[in-house]
């Protein structure tokens, strides 16, 4: 079972002649209708990122012309479009060739001074020594196999004094979902480490790098996954595959009302200090900013 058979389940839409794309259209078409993804850049940008107007893709973390770019583990390529957009030089790599070749023409769009994208798992990675000025990992590192050597492998590419943005998934949040995600949640190719807070302080240290700051964010996205795979054991429809998937549409309706809900408070100023609390007790993710020695 997939996402697709999920949403039409919990739709009642299972009998529905037309495809999916055709009821998801229907559905998302509604004037009330808030994109869980819309939602949560909204909720991002909140929290920090993407701040167009400080250039700065994480806030500490600025961005500009001048600077080369390394975003390992790109993905969808949020992070690196939003350097390129700089006119930074950049450099993306991800495992799916698929998602290399779809980022390298998005990237063709922007003012980036040069963009050079690699299929690769990292270790090693296609880049010179002390050729970057900022590296960019986030959601790999709960991947790899050896993450003490793929931290290093970063180091490696970083120049004296190069800033580094680093992102895990916060132990709160993954250890309460052992209680009832699926088991290939935790098993190849999705999450096979769990880090405690000061273990990824460690790891970044130990592979040679000053911490600058931390932070956590991502509360909304922390309760999706909650209701996501509750909803899943609801239905009695056992998923597989790679967990990102699971936030690409359709999604059950349920989610789109947790979107809608969450759009409504944060779109008011007065609940910032609710969000950021949230975001502290139950977030998403662990961010570290970190600094080559010069």
């Amino acid at each position: 079972m997939n996402q697709f058979d999920l949403f039409r389940r919990l739709a009642g839409m299972e009998n529905d002649p037309r495809t999916t794309d055709d009821i998801w259209q229907e559905v998302s078409s509604q004037p009330d209708f808030v994109d869980s993804r819309d939602c949560g850049l909204v909720d991002a940008v909140q929290s920090g990122w993407y701040q167009n107007e400080s250039n700065e893709l994480f806030k500490g973390f600025p961005v500009s012309a001048a600077d080369s770019v390394l975003d390992v583990g790109c993905g969808a390529g949020g992070a690196t479009l939003f350097c390129a957009n700089r006119g930074a030089h950049v450099v993306f790599t991800d495992v799916v060739a698929e998602k290399i070749e779809a980022l390298r023409a998005r990237v063709a769009q922007t003012p980036a001074r040069h963009a050079e994208g690699f299929v690769s798992d990292s270790l090693p990675l296609p880049v010179a020594d002390a050729s970057m000025s900022r590296v960019i990992s986030m959601e790999v590192l709960e991947h790899v196999e050896d993450p003490a050597a793929f931290l290093r492998e970063l180091t490696r590419v970083g120049q004296p004094g190069a800033l580094y943005l680093l992102a895990v998934p916060d132990p709160v949040g993954e250890n309460m979902q052992k209680g009832f995600a699926p088991a290939y949640y935790f098993e190849r190719p999705n999450h096979i480490h769990v880090f405690t807070r000061e273990e990824f302080g460690c790891l970044v240290s130990d592979a040679g790098l000053e911490i600058v700051s931390r932070d956590s964010f991502g509360f909304f996205w922390t309760f999706w996954m909650f209701l996501y795979w509750s909803l899943a054991r609801h239905s009695g429809l056992k998923l597989e595959g790679v967990s990102h998937d699971v936030v690409q549409p359709p999604y059950p309706p349920l989610l789109n009302d947790w979107a809608r809900l969450w759009h409504q408070v944060i779109k008011m100023p007065e609940a910032a200090p609710m969000k950021r609390a949230l975001d502290q007790l139950l977030p998403k993710s662990q961010v570290i900013i970190a600094r080559k020695p010069a």
